[in-house]
């Protein structure tokens, strides 16, 4: 088994298909969408290849380390910034096929008009995964 992180970008991934942004959908689009994904993460808790999620607020502020005896530096809050993470879905799965199917089933989330989104969603395996690349093969 390997885990997965599947991002779900609000904004800074290529665009979806169906690219009405969430602040245009009605409630019940907005309703349709959130059962969606809860469905999908109950079905994967039944397999045992859910492992955690959460949505997030738009707003966030980076931080970081400023010396010793000195108190962190913050930049934020940024709203509007050009990458915005929505979400995400840790999955633990038998392969890396399994979970470019369960990322795609994911993208096809209802948005606007209550069609699929076919928004893109980032893969990425934990440090320590399986590798899918040939370079990484050849080098591991």
């Amino acid at each position: 088994m390997a885990k997965y992180l599947l991002l779900k970008h609000y904004r800074g991934a290529p665009a979806a298909v169906n690219d009405v942004p969430m602040d245009q959908w009605t409630p019940e689009e907005i309703s349709a969408h959130v059962q969606y994904m809860n469905d999908f993460a109950a079905r994967l808790q039944e397999s045992g290849e859910f492992v955690d999620g959460q949505a997030l607020a738009p707003e966030g502020t980076f931080v970081r380390y400023d010396g010793e005896g000195r108190p962190p530096v913050t930049d934020g809050p940024f709203a509007e910034t050009k990458d915005l993470i929505a979400g995400w879905m840790v999955i633990d799965v038998d392969s890396y096929e399994r979970a470019v199917e369960l990322a795609g089933e994911l993208s096809a989330a209802p948005g606007a008009g209550g069609k699929p989104i076919h928004e893109w969603l980032e893969l990425r395996p934990f440090l320590g995964a399986p590798s899918t690349t040939t370079e990484c093969l050849a080098h591991g």
